[in-house]
């Protein structure tokens, strides 16, 4: 077990550094930072000067070093928009997301284990196809459109729900929905697959000769084991609501990390946009880290091979 985890903390760490390099070399491809950070009319003096303070007269190289070195004592540099420190600006919008991210994904185990279940009990019945087709809606509606429909709808015309911002239980409700929409109809329609095969098992056909009542045959014995896969795929869950929750906050104007990022990129904050991604990609890999852990824990069939 310790080595596995040794090699998965490893394996890690390589992912965060690559896509560290990605990420320094893709926000200066946008152009040169100092011109961002003086007026149309400043002299060559002003922005050699201004190229010098940021380090950006050094080769790529020791651009890059600087570059971990501060993301390593945590210091993320100012923003060029607000000239506030990016880590003021990440400790404001972080746990926004994080709470966002969290309603969602109540949401998604509250919906999708449910019906993945139902769907698969009650296989060819209506109940099947009214999950069936939920969960097809679900991945086929862009996320965006979705938010929008719900706000003419619950907003508008209903006057139910408010539109935007960050407050209340109710201002949850349209914005957690839309970013967990797709995650519950991936998961309800994995768990069905994971549930047929669990259901037509011997395991399963013994409880049913031993005289186990078909609820705790169902939702003890068939669920648990179908939940494995749904928990291997964990981290690539966990990656799909950072993601969505980027175009989510845009919609209902959520004061979190994506619109953050939104913003970063908008005005070509290129500090903003670095650590908003370094920080969210840190986040997955961490997640799939911690997923695959467990997962292995589980199964100790991982860990052997």
């Amino acid at each position: 077990m310790q080595r596995y985890i040794v090699r998965r903390v490893g394996e890690a760490v390589l992912a965060l550094f690559a896509l560290s390099i990605i990420i320094f070399l893709m926000v200066r491809l946008t152009g040169d930072p100092a011109l961002l950070m003086l007026p149309p009319d400043a002299g060559a003096d002003a922005l050699e000067d201004i190229r010098h303070s940021m380090g950006l007269d050094k080769p790529l190289v020791a651009q890059y070093g600087l570059f971990i070195r501060d993301y390593a004592t945590g210091s993320f540099g100012d923003s060029l928009r607000s000239k506030t420190p990016v880590s003021d600006l990440i400790k404001d919008r972080l746990p926004n997301s994080l709470k966002l991210v969290g309603a969602a994904a109540v949401i998604v185990l509250l919906i999708s284990i449910p019906l993945g279940v139902l769907s698969a009990v009650y296989k060819g019945t209506w109940i099947d196809t009214l999950a069936t087709g939920f969960a097809v809606l679900g991945q086929a509606i862009p996320v965006f459109w979705l938010g929008i429909l719900m706000i003419q709808l619950f907003t508008v015309k209903l006057g139910w729900l408010p539109s935007s911002g960050m407050g209340g239980l109710d201002h949850y409700v349209m914005p957690a929905f839309a970013l967990g929409f797709f995650t519950v109809a991936a998961i309800q329609r994995l768990l069905r697959s994971s549930m047929l095969e669990a259901m037509d098992s011997e395991y399963i056909k013994l409880a049913r000769i031993k005289g186990l009542s078909e609820f705790r045959v169902v939702w003890k014995h068939a669920l648990r084991n179908s939940l494995i896969s749904v928990i291997t795929l964990g981290g690539i869950y966990i990656a799909i609501l950072i993601t969505l929750g980027i175009l989510v906050e845009v919609v209902f104007a959520w004061p979190g990390m994506g619109r953050l990022m939104f913003q970063g990129i908008v005005f070509r904050d290129f500090p903003v946009v670095q650590a908003v991604v370094l920080i969210s990609a840190g986040i997955v890999i961490f997640s799939s880290l911690v997923v695959d852990i467990a997962y292995a824990y589980l199964d100790p069939r991982i860990r052997l091979q």
